[in-house]
């Protein structure tokens, strides 16, 4: 990619935002790092590392990864046999940990079946180092300071450090608490000069304690002088020190051959931080913006739903659904200078570079980006009424660089293409570039306010018409771009609006040819119709997802009352049978008694009878279906086919099948449902056919999107119980395993009433207050059963 387009198309500063969710040196490097990519299966690879990531993201709010240093410098100078400072170890052991931890919280999620392949691959490749951390942990604390505890030697020194120190202040300060010490020594007080004790005394009377002169002060009244005496005691103490510092050194070049020892593996980790840092940066960047995952493909198609531009704030961007590549390859956006045309080059342009880089774009899931081998832009920074010739000859130096290197597999981005010369001219030879780069194979957006460009596109195959919309109430632009629409000139009404006279208005009319005024009355009724028909698609959708939804609501209730239905049967002819077993007991038993009657005492009973009494009983016994050994009707090779008459035997009802959706499920009508049934739990039904019967036929909608976060800032207390009820049931709907309820700190009633409701909700597993990182007690984050 020309460094050029990606400064034009603010690539930079994106990177810029993106250092911000860095973790560390090594992470930040990554970022400065990161360019677009031509190749397809390694963006691919990128986009799937960053998606895997804001799963994470997604699922668990935070990642360990605080503490990670730039240790290779570190790791190849202890290779060399250097030693390392005790900050530098502490660096290693630092970043040793965040590996470690690192390893056990992928590993932990993977055991909680939650499928990591990209994370689990690069933290199978870390070896826990947890010995070498351990030994430098003992041996250097927090601070980079070597502790006694490094070894027994290096403790014993600093004992006897101690010892002496404390003898030699004892000595110092009984000498300054003498009687003439107040007059003697200008403050009394033990100092410490080039490592040695010393007090301060007055110049007057330098040689009343002897000893070595260390320093003075400015003025040279005051000298700071080591009084004989406990010369001999600090030249014992300097001569510990020396051992202290001899210990210490030999102790960190113990510490630093460790370090060398594990080269190759340290290497490793920094390798492998190194990545997760930068994938976890691109996934908090892509939470930031509200972000998805594009698909890829080699095809040049673009498809955007709602895609916003990544640097302006999201209360003020508005959002624009772009198609590019399938049903046309150039797209161009006519009308008057508003500031919307170079916004939507912009976003364009951007969200291709930013996929190619790796990284999600500001859209709405289902959105499809092309890679690209280059993308070129010519977009001016500055626009004016006027331009000069030598603006005009700065753009066309770009647009015959561009001409020369364009090609099939390019993306060419042309804004007010044409413009700064004469209209007539400017017109002609942007038509002229934009046949030459559409010849090419190229994927084309330009920008222009010259009228004669609105037949271009009605006159080329390949080629649609766009325009940004305006607001003639409000005088300003919506930035909504209407792909199929041309641009109109809204001088007349933005005139009238301002108050110029009818008559100067309508005699301007009168000036324009009737050809013109025509074509401008035809793109006012397209717009309007336009605004109608995407009215009704709106309300269409909300239609549309309502009824999906309580489609799917029947369909579970009519499932649910069948197997339901099911069960009572069963107990009941269950229930029948153990009354009925009861029965045929007592009568065995009255039956006994009565053969023992008739061998006793000679009654008139004959066998016959008794057989035939116990067959009857047996008989009335109710025999039980158990719905689980049903016995299954086999279908007499009959090949299912869209249309035949099936009985369900799951439901014991008949249906027709719409259409085969696997090689042993299809889709059935029960009466107003819709249903997949495995082929083993239909009956052919071989009735003959009075007519064909033609497939109920499907209307698909797009799934409803459902926020990971629910804000009820602002809300009333009754309104906010009121959306959280709803969206408890919308996250359930979309299969959400966590979500998080934005409800801030304020007075706390919200936050109890809230609390309450999901303590009672019977499909709420766990609701804790967020974390620090998660905003605390104004969040609370959910989990689902």
């Amino acid at each position: 990619m020309q460094q050029r387009v990606l400064k034009v198309l603010e690539f930079y500063k994106v990177k810029e935002q993106l250092i911000t969710f860095a973790s560390s040196s090594l992470g930040i490097e990554k970022v400065n790092n990161l360019i677009p990519s031509a190749n397809f299966d390694e963006v691919v690879k990128w986009q799937e590392e960053t998606d895997e990531a804001a799963k994470v993201f997604r699922l668990k709010g935070n990642v360990p990864l605080s503490g990670i240093f730039n240790i290779r410098p570190h790791v190849k100078r202890s290779a060399i046999g250097s030693i390392l400072s005790p900050q530098e170890l502490t660096q290693v052991a630092s970043t040793i940990r965040v590996s470690r931890q690192m390893k056990r919280f992928v590993e932990d999620m993977v055991q909680d079946q939650i499928e990591l392949p990209i994370l689990s691959q690069y933290v199978n490749k870390i070896i826990v180092l947890a010995d070498l951390e351990e030994k430098i942990r003992n041996a250097i604390d927090e601070g980079g300071e070597v502790m006694d505890s490094a070894s027994d030697t290096l403790r014993s020194l600093r004992q006897q450090l101690r010892a002496n120190e404390s003898r030699v202040r004892e000595k110092l300060e009984s000498m300054i608490r003498s009687s003439n010490a107040q007059k003697m020594l200008s403050d009394s007080i033990v100092t410490i000069r080039n490592d040695r004790y010393v007090i301060p005394v007055k110049q007057e009377y330098r040689g009343h304690y002897g000893g070595i002169i260390h320093d003075q002060s400015s003025s040279g009244a005051t000298l700071f002088i080591e009084p004989q005496v406990i010369v001999q005691l600090n030249n014992q103490l300097q001569e510990i020190r020396v051992k202290e510092q001899l210990e210490i050194e030999r102790i960190l070049a113990e510490l630093s051959d460790f370090v060398a020892e594990f080269e190759q593996d340290l290497l490793t980790i920094v390798y492998v931080l190194t990545e997760l840092d930068f994938m976890f940066a691109k996934a908090r960047f892509a939470h930031k913006i509200k972000a998805s995952k594009p698909s890829i493909n080699q095809d040049g198609r673009i498809t955007l739903y709602k895609a916003r531009h990544p640097l302006i704030p999201k209360d003020e961007v508005v959002a624009n659904d772009v198609m590019l590549g399938k049903d046309f390859t150039s797209i161009v956006i006519t009308g008057p200078n508003t500031g919307g045309k170079t916004v939507t080059l912009k976003t364009v342009g951007l969200c291709v570079l930013m996929a190619q880089a790796g990284l999600q774009i500001p859209a709405l899931d289902g959105s499809e980006v092309a890679i690209f081998d280059n993308v070129y832009a010519d977009i001016g920074d500055e626009q004016s009424i006027e331009q000069s010739l030598s603006t005009f000859s700065s753009h066309m130096v770009n647009i015959v660089d561009i001409l020369k290197k364009v090609d099939f597999n390019s993306l060419v981005l042309f804004d007010e293409l044409g413009a700064g010369t004469d209209p007539q001219e400017g017109a002609a030879l942007a038509i002229s570039i934009l046949d030459e780069v559409y010849k090419r194979g190229a994927r084309v957006i330009a920008t222009t306010h010259y009228p004669e460009l609105k037949a271009y596109g009605y006159n080329r195959p390949g080629v649609v018409n766009a325009s940004v919309e305006f607001d003639v109430e409000t005088l300003s632009p919506t930035y909504k771009l209407l792909i199929g629409v041309p641009g109109r000139s809204n001088a007349f009404e933005i005139s009238k609006r301002l108050g110029l006279s009818d008559h100067v208005i309508e005699n301007a009319r009168n000036q324009i040819s009737a050809d013109t005024n025509q074509i401008e009355n035809m793109i006012a009724s397209l717009e309007k119709s336009r605004r109608e028909a995407e009215a009704d698609r709106l309300e269409a959708n909300d239609l549309l997802k309502n009824a999906e939804k309580l489609h799917k609501d029947i369909q579970n209730q009519m499932i649910a009352f069948y197997e339901q239905k099911d069960s009572m049967v069963e107990k009941a002819q269950e229930k029948a049978a153990d009354i009925v077993d009861k029965a045929k007991s007592e009568a065995e038993y009255i039956i006994k008694e009565l053969r023992k009657l008739r061998l006793e005492k000679n009654a008139e009973v004959k066998e016959h009878e008794l057989i035939e009494a116990r067959k009857r009983l047996e008989e009335a016994t109710p025999k039980v279906k158990k719905s689980s050994q049903r016995v299954q009707t086999k279908n007499k090779a009959h090949t299912f086919t869209s249309g035949d008459e099936v009985k369900v035997l799951t439901f014991d009802q008949k249906g027709t099948l719409i259409e085969q959706s696997s090689n042993k499920e299809w889709v059935v009508q029960i009466g107003i449902l819709k249903m997949k049934v495995n082929e083993k739990d239909l009956e052919y039904i071989n009735t003959p056919k009075q007519k064909e019967i033609k497939p109920v036929a499907v209307v698909k909608g797009k799934d409803f999107h459902v926020s990971l976060e629910l804000d009820l800032r602002g809300e009333r207390y009754e309104n906010a119980l009121m959306r959280v009820e709803k969206y408890i049931d919308d996250a359930l709907l979309a299969g959400y395993p966590r979500v998080s309820i934005i409800h801030g700190k304020g007075t706390g009633a919200l936050r109890q009433g809230v609390t309450e409701y999901l303590k009672n909700h019977r499909s709420v597993k766990r609701a804790r207050f967020g974390d620090a990182g998660e905003g605390g007690i104004g969040v609370t984050i959910v989990e689902f059963k």
